[in-house]
């Protein structure tokens, strides 16, 4: 296996799944309100044009916004993703580093809303705007 060029700080992400796992490795560094996701745009992740696939995008934003705003809870919740919208601005090819911040809104009682921002280098890529239905709480 070829090691992966991780920048400094990052390390594997805390949590995993089975599609996860196919889609990854995730980086992550920070915690709760500040915690980043990354990944490094491999061949696995490209479209026929050799850019990272809007799927790929997309899915590195809705757990970035869930993970983030999960983290941020001053209780434990357990969120689904009820509506995820995307612009796409820019494009990653592969080889470059994609993070992926959040800026929470609200996580009520029952919904919970963030805007997530992926970059490349410091130049955005996509916004991601996210309701999530809280289905578990901790209170």
């Amino acid at each position: 296996m070829i090691p992966i060029d991780v920048p400094e700080g990052f390390s594997p992400l805390f949590r995993s799944s089975p599609f996860l796992d196919v889609i990854g490795p995730l980086f992550s560094q920070g915690a709760g309100e500040d915690l980043v996701i990354g990944l490094r745009i491999d061949s696995k992740h490209a479209n026929a044009r050799g850019l990272a696939h809007g799927g790929v995008l997309s899915t590195l934003a809705d757990i970035a916004l869930g993970y983030t705003m999960e983290a941020a809870s001053k209780k434990s919740v357990s969120l689904v993703t009820a509506n995820l919208t995307l612009d796409y601005a820019g494009s990653a090819k592969v080889g470059d580093w994609v993070e992926a911040e959040v800026d929470i809104q609200k996580i009520g009682s029952r919904l919970a809303f963030a805007n997530a921002y992926l970059s490349v280098v410091s130049k955005r890529i996509v916004r991601a705007s996210a309701v999530f239905l809280v289905v578990g709480r901790s209170d």
